[in-house]
């Protein structure tokens, strides 16, 4: 499917990250959680929702979805997108380090490639925690290493050289990889009985001549180096990074698709 260069970068996750990397590995968290029927669900930085969508049928119309992110045009993407069958969500924009929700509100928190992201790790899961009922549990994503996924690795070490920063100032998504790191984050933060588990996936991506335009206009959403950046700048390095990454991506070629292995991280845990 090619997209149309007028889209938004909220748009843009949607249609290109969203549906063809985000919601595979949203059935691969929700096989870890089991979500069960009537529960009250908080899809912690849902961006456009593949979460919340998903687990809407499984806690059926008896449960309640909050969906929750602190960008405002993420969330209003997740909400023009087809509206499933089962629980209602309730889109909300807000701050995951200082969560506006009562306590003990919900069954299930799950927060899918969004921790890592947070400025105060440490205060967010405290505040998971909170809003938990005493029988609830929390459910967690996180990307394995850049060195775990060479095709991001080649994206962003060019990305950094043509901006002439730092990698981990783009590879944020890739920035809590150490299972340890996270189990500690999580007991310390008062969760009991917590398990790490690696999972992987093969990912297709269909226009692997955009990769690159796809996979930096999609991080606009959350990456500051990107989100700084005027079109007519993301354009210009669009084109450079593209002539640089150009073998990688070849690597990974099949037909007009990109096919290429994800690793995460997935903690389950109960308050």
């Amino acid at each position: 499917m090619s997209l149309q260069p007028a889209l938004s970068p909220a748009e843009t996750y949607e249609n290109y990250l969203g549906r063809n990397i985000a919601d595979p590995w949203t059935r691969v968290l929700l096989a870890h959680v089991a979500p069960q029927p009537g529960e009250r669900v908080l899809d912690l930085a849902c961006g456009t929702g593949s979460v919340a969508r998903q687990v809407a049928p499984l806690v059926g119309e008896s449960g309640h979805i909050v969906a929750l992110d602190v960008n405002a045009e993420m969330l209003a993407v997740g909400m023009a997108q087809p509206v499933p069958q089962g629980a209602t969500i309730d889109w909300r924009e807000g701050d995951a380090t200082n969560l506006e929700l009562r306590e003990q509100e919900f069954d299930l928190v799950l927060c899918q490639q969004g921790l890592q992201f947070f400025s105060d790790r440490a205060e967010a899961l405290h505040g998971m925690r909170r809003v938990l009922r005493e029988s609830g549990r929390v459910g967690i994503s996180v990307w394995q290493s850049l060195h775990r996924h060479p095709l991001y690795e080649a994206l962003f070490i060019a990305t950094a050289r043509h901006l002439n920063i730092a990698v981990t100032d783009v590879d944020i998504a890739f920035s809590l990889s150490d299972s340890d790191a996270l189990y500690r984050l999580l007991e310390s933060a008062g969760f009991q009985d917590v398990e790490v588990r690696t999972s992987a996936l093969d990912i297709r991506l269909p226009d692997a001549k955009r990769f690159v335009d796809m996979s930096i206009a999609g991080a606009a959403t959350s990456v500051p180096a990107f989100t700084r950046m005027a079109p007519i700048e993301r354009a210009v390095l669009m084109n450079a990074i593209k002539d640089e990454t150009q073998g990688a991506v070849q690597t990974f070629q099949h037909g007009d698709s990109l096919v290429f292995p994800m690793e995460t991280n997935i903690a389950t845990a109960k308050r």
